[in-house]
């Protein structure tokens, strides 16, 4: 399975899971914001991510961990400089760490994981 739809697969059942967890897990016990909007988005995009990974299509795979590392991005500089979605989704410190090293992964991973592995397994560089 390419890097990627890999990727996608793992992290989309996680935002899943914690998408339902927000919602059934008392506030006192969460580390991470328990807002609803936030528990909503996370199912959504979850969801997204499972079909985008699921379809065998190596660009809708690669798609989602781009464009999710980027909104990843995006919420930990809406939470910095406190624009929306921040008094929807509430987001905590944890959630901006999260959101800084989730993005940067995914969109690293988005961008080069499939072609570097394919550059490594190319005729080419096994006859070199």
């Amino acid at each position: 399975m390419p890097v990627n739809a890999a990727v996608a697969r793992v992290f989309s059942v996680v935002l899943v899971f914690v998408g339902v967890l927000g919602f059934v897990l008392p506030p006192s016990m969460a580390m991470t914001s328990g807002a609803p909007a936030y528990n909503v988005f996370h199912l959504v995009f979850g969801v997204i991510g499972f079909v985008c990974a699921a379809s065998n299509k190596q660009h809708l795979a690669r798609a989602f961990n781009v464009g999710f590392g980027v909104i990843d991005l995006l919420q930990a500089v809406a939470s910095f400089l406190h624009l929306w979605p921040e008094q929807h989704f509430r987001w905590t410190r944890v959630d901006d760490v999260l959101h800084v090293v989730i993005g940067a992964a995914l969109l690293t991973i988005g961008l080069f994981a499939d072609s570097a592995s394919a550059k490594l397994a190319s005729p080419e560089r096994k006859a070199g």
